[in-house]
């Protein structure tokens, strides 16, 4: 029961973390959160535990906080900010990814074998995932903020106002989209590392984390447009 807890309220933390960033600093603040979720998330995905009922990846939860951060930025700022959103996540990723393998280069001291043998052990997981995440990422947040903005013309095209079924184009354009990047990131991260079996149940776990998070991000996003409301307004 202990991991259910701890999930929920990564989920609340997260979350609201998300959102008060853009409150405080605008959308800075979620570029910010943005690059911390991206490789924070990199590093968690190696962690496999057991909620729910399922066996799945710890990173889900960070992973989804990229797709919030991005359809808030899609309704709020606009699809240049949110692609924007996207490429500094890619670009964070490299930098990480090339700063944490130099790490692994050099040798170390005698009284730090023990803990440079931990940490090596967790970075040199890190490349594949990372890699896979990259290119995972991009194709499928790329899609999202596509397909956000496609919802977005034929619901104001439907009903000719701009402003109604937000809950439609987040929930569309997330829904859809974490399809792609559940079966892609599954697919290049795991395959060959463990059985179909485990790879089956990684996927359908994730892809369901990732419905309740699109589900639970809705009401974060509508905050988000009243937070950049009242900002515009003053």
């Amino acid at each position: 029961m202990i991991n259910e807890l701890l999930l929920v309220g990564s989920v609340a933390l997260i979350f609201g973390a998300t959102l008060l960033s853009y409150k405080f600093f605008g959308k800075t603040g979620l570029y910010c959160v943005s690059v911390i979720a991206t490789i924070l998330a990199n590093v968690e995905a190696t962690i496999l535990i057991n909620a729910f009922g399922m066996e799945q990846t710890l990173g889900n939860v960070l992973f989804a906080a990229t797709f919030l951060i991005t359809d808030i930025l899609s309704e709020c700022e606009g699809k240049k900010e949110a692609n924007k959103a996207v490429w500094l996540g890619i670009f964070s990723s490299l930098f990480f990814l090339l700063l944490t393998q130099s790490w692994l280069v050099y040798i170390p001291s005698d009284s730090n074998l023990e803990l440079f043998s931990a940490i090596k052990t967790v970075f040199s997981n890190t490349p594949r995932m990372i890699i896979s995440s990259l290119v995972v990422y991009a194709i499928s947040q790329l899609f999202d903020v596509w397909l956000y903005h496609k919802w977005w013309a034929f619901t104001e095209k439907k009903c000719g106002n701009k402003r109604r079924f937000l809950w439609l184009r987040n929930n569309g354009s997330t829904l859809i989209s974490q399809i792609l990047n559940t079966l892609l990131f599954t697919l290049f991260a795991f395959w060959g590392v463990y059985d179909g079996k485990t790879l089956i149940s990684i996927f359908i776990s994730s892809y369901v984390i990732f419905i309740f998070t699109s589900l639970i991000d809705t009401p974060f996003v509508y905050l988000a447009r009243r937070i950049h409301d009242k900002a515009v307004s003053k």
